[in-house]
């Protein structure tokens, strides 16, 4: 594989980005809306105009899966649980959000009372038991089994997902009622969770195994179209799919268990931040993609984004995957700006998206939005949007806004939307740092997605960050982040064992299982590869665990079990503030990931050989953000060379995004194009 033929494409909510890199390096970038009806054709459309026939690989990220589930736009699925235990689904945990801790009105998202993924009578009980040493307490009753198929089978469902208890440990009764649904129901997409999630803790398991089953249904079909549009443009090269910590996988190997590629798009951008800053010398980083619908929050500590062993697509509905941890709000150039029952001016989370859009579209959206508002004041060029592709409508912009039934006036409602919606983001901002102990002035922002460069330099003072960062294509950021990553096959297994002398054989056994099954079902080389184990343990007597702990390579031996022991409590003291090594460790969880490198995008680098104060292009006017109107000078990027340095406020356009330089603010080109934001030093 060449690095001339590699083409990204991330498919967002309201726009889908490509890039493709040609021969000499070059990146050629697009940014087409997307089409929420035939999300496939938005990606094919773009892939025909960056000559896709003539590329060795196609690495993809899309939300396809994950919106259906949001939206409950479900195919009819079943669920088979041992008897007694079909409404797992519904209680799920037993967490409440914070908001909810003392409203007895509170219902999960995905409950029986409100929108569940198998309705009630769809999950049956199935007479069986195996016991958590892996022996069988009750025999499988096959013609009970058939019986609840035979239900099953009237009802017309589309596709079946299996979770019996301790199935993890003994799959024996799962696979025997795989087959039996084959027989029953015919070449119906069927899901074991001994195969999908072999972990323990019954409830994630289900509710993965459910998602898997979805997904084989949603995403499969959304995959079938994409795969035969790229066959029929004359691709017959390797398609891969991002996974949710942004690793790609060929299609073969994805599509096995696709419930790993539901939420891949924001996850791209954060492992494309930690590429760039890399490449930057910037190890810590607070990533903010702020699209036309949502702001995805996520932080990179020295140089590694934090990552999670599940993802929470609503809140308790869990699926077992490793994930980057991403907070995401409904705050973003497309949201809404409205009024509250109580006359208060609002932004948001409500979202235009790409179809009406933002009343400045012209496309039929009749209510503002936070694009609206920067068209308003100045910062949006009525002429520059898109590389000049798209007009927007400064008139159709200000009638929504003077269409909101309030007292205030014009330039009131615009300043306050704007400020509002600011607010927004730069409280979520906040929320992630506490949560994560970080202190805001050891990192840098990374500003991308559309709408970042143009609203995150307004809220650098607020954030408290050293700098914000605007990478070369900061539009389509999250699609580079997709030629920023490495070929990954995972995978995962659950044994509850003792780190001991004695545990030594069992544990290896699991370790050499998983890899051999991974390097099989890849026809994968060992030599070229390079292969990471990680376990989850805990102290004996928790119930909850510490992830990613190292585990040596090769034979696991009572050495290795000492030097497992050993890193799982300096893990412990890392994630946790102590450490108690008089405690035996328990391992829970074990993983191997074999990585297999790839040629990555190049991001051009020049010297700095002294700071330049380049020639503004024209000068526009900000309305609205102070009480008089104020002038800020034009730049255009693609101009801009290593040294440049501007004084704010100023506006720096690029065909796909807008970079707001504040007053008070200077912004430095770096040695990789990258504009660098800082307080100016007349402001320290």
């Amino acid at each position: 594989m060449t690095l001339s033929g590699m083409i990204g494409v991330d498919v967002g909510g309201t726009f889908t980005d490509h890039v493709s890199i040609d021969e000499d390096g070059t990146i050629t970038a697009l940014k087409i809306p997307s089409n929420p009806t035939s999300m496939e054709s938005s990606v094919l459309e773009g892939a025909r105009a960056l000559g896709v026939e003539r590329k060795a690989a196609f690495n993809h990220a899309s939300t396809a899966g994950l919106n259906a589930i949001i939206t409950r736009q479900l195919p009819k699925i079943a669920c088979l649980t041992t008897f007694g235990h079909r409404d797992i689904l519904d209680m799920g945990r037993a967490w409440r959000p914070l908001e909810a801790q003392t409203d007895p009105h509170w219902r999960r998202s995905f409950g029986d009372a409100a929108r569940p993924l198998v309705p009630r009578y769809l999950r049956r009980g199935v007479e069986e038991r195996i016991k958590a040493d892996g022996t069988v307490l009750l025999p499988l009753n096959e013609a009970q089994a058939l019986e609840q198929l035979a239900v099953l089978k009237r009802c017309d469902v589309a596709g079946v997902a299996i979770c019996f208890l301790n199935s993890y440990v003994n799959p024996e009764h799962e696979r025997r009622v795989a087959e039996l649904v084959s027989e029953v129901l015919g070449d119906v997409p069927c899901s074991m969770s001994a195969d999908v999630s072999p972990l323990a803790k019954e409830y994630a398991r289900a509710s993965t195994t459910v998602v898997d089953v979805i997904m084989k249904i949603v995403f499969k079909e959304y995959a079938d179209n994409l795969i035969g549009g790229l066959h029929a443009l004359g691709f017959e090269n390797q398609v891969n799919f991002a996974d949710c910590a942004a690793t790609l996988a060929p299609e073969s190997f994805a599509l096995r268990r696709p419930f790993r590629l539901v939420f891949s798009g924001p996850a791209a951008g954060t492992v494309s931040s930690s590429y760039f800053g890399d490449l930057s010398g910037e190890p810590n980083l607070v990533c903010c993609d702020v699209g036309g619908t949502s702001c995805d929050i996520s932080v990179v500590t020295r140089g590694r984004p934090i990552v999670n062993t599940t993802f929470e697509i609503e809140h308790d509905l869990i699926v077992n995957t490793l994930a980057n941890e991403i907070a995401t709000l409904g705050a973003g150039g497309g949201s809404i700006v409205s009024i509250g029952a109580n006359g208060e001016l609002r932004v948001g989370p409500e979202s235009a998206g790409g179809d009406p859009g933002p009343a400045c579209y012209g496309k039929g959206g009749t209510l503002p939005t936070m694009t609206d508002a920067c068209l308003l004041i100045g910062i949006l060029s009525p002429e520059g949007f898109l590389g000049g592709k798209m007009k927007l409508d400064t008139d159709l912009a200000q009638e929504a806004f003077e269409r909101l039934e309030t007292n205030l006036d014009l330039r009131e409602r615009v300043r306050h939307a704007y400020n509002l919606g600011l607010n927004h983001i730069s409280e979520g901002i906040l929320d992630i740092t506490i949560r994560r102990a970080i202190d805001p002035r050891d990192y840098a922002l990374m500003a991308y997605g559309s709408a970042g460069p143009m609203l995150l330099p307004a809220v650098l003072d607020e954030v408290g960050a050293k700098s914000l960062i605007v990478p070369p294509y900061p539009g389509l950021f999250s699609a580079l982040g997709l030629l920023s990553t490495n070929l990954v096959y995972t995978d995962s297994r659950s044994a509850y064992v003792q780190l001991g002398l004695d545990a030594a054989d069992r544990i290896n056994g699991v370790f050499e299982t998983m890899e051999e099954d991974l390097l099989r079902s890849t026809s994968t080389r060992r030599e070229a590869v390079s292969i990471q184990r990680t376990f989850d343990g805990r102290l004996m007597g928790q119930t909850w665990d510490t992830p990613f702990v190292d585990a040596p390579n090769g034979r696991i031996t009572g050495d290795a079990i000492e030097a497992m022991i050993v890193n799982f409590h300096t893990a412990y003291e890392s994630r946790w503030g102590n450490r108690f090594e008089s405690i035996p460790v328990e391992g829970v969880t074990y993983r191997v990931q074999l990585v297999l490198p790839t040629q990555k995008v190049n991001y051009p680098e020049s010297d700095i050989l002294e700071e330049r104060r380049p020639d503004a292009v024209a000068t526009s006017v900000l309305r609205f953000l102070e009480d008089d109107d104020v002038e800020a000078h034009e730049y255009e990027r693609e101009r801009l060379r290593s040294g440049d340095v501007i004084e704010g406020p100023a506006i720096i356009r690029e065909p796909m995004s807008t970079t707001q330089v504040c007053k008070g603010q200077r912004a430095a080109v770096g040695r990789h194009g990258e504009i660098v934001i800082t307080r100016s030093e007349t402001e320290l």
